[in-house]
């Protein structure tokens, strides 16, 4: 039975869907970002009722022109409300990409980003701030979830 009090007022989803790109040595893709310190793992928000993956997808190829197919999450990352309201965010497998790969960044004033570099996991430390570190560790553990939609593996 359909009650339409369930979505007179849904809640507010803040969820940010990332990707983990490595090149064939490990090393991980990190853009950086002008409006904070610090690298971060390509991706973003997703728009209200966008499915994660393909808003990870979106984001990773409008910051780096690459293409993927997320098919598995690989950590799942909850930050409670201090600064910021509370927020889920999804890190995707987007796989290994041969050595010498193209990474294009679109013109700072468009991405607001300053570039993005593949980076030697053991050094993500020295580039991260230490909750985007952790994350993207936990991330490279080797560990993942298919993603779905509606029960069904996404494509």
């Amino acid at each position: 039975m359909h009650d339409p009090r369930l979505l007179a007022k849904p809640p507010v989803c803040r969820l940010g869907c990332l990707v983990l790109v490595r090149n064939q040595r490990g090393d991980v893709l990190l853009v950086d970002p002008d409006y904070m310190d610090g690298m971060i793992l390509p991706g973003g928000s997703a728009k209200p009722n966008e499915p994660p993956h393909l808003a990870a997808a979106r984001h990773l190829h409008a910051e780096t022109g690459l293409i993927a197919r997320l098919t598995h999450v690989l950590a799942v990352d909850f930050a409670p409300a201090d600064r910021h309201l509370e927020r889920l965010t999804l890190v995707y497998d987007g796989g290994t990409v041969p050595d010498g790969t193209q990474v294009t960044v679109p013109a700072r004033r468009q991405s607001g980003l300053l570039g993005a570099r593949f980076v030697p996991a053991r050094n993500l430390p020295d580039f991260m701030a230490p909750s985007q570190a952790a994350r993207a560790a936990e991330a490279l553990a080797g560990r993942s979830l298919p993603a779905l939609l509606h029960g069904q593996r996404a494509t």
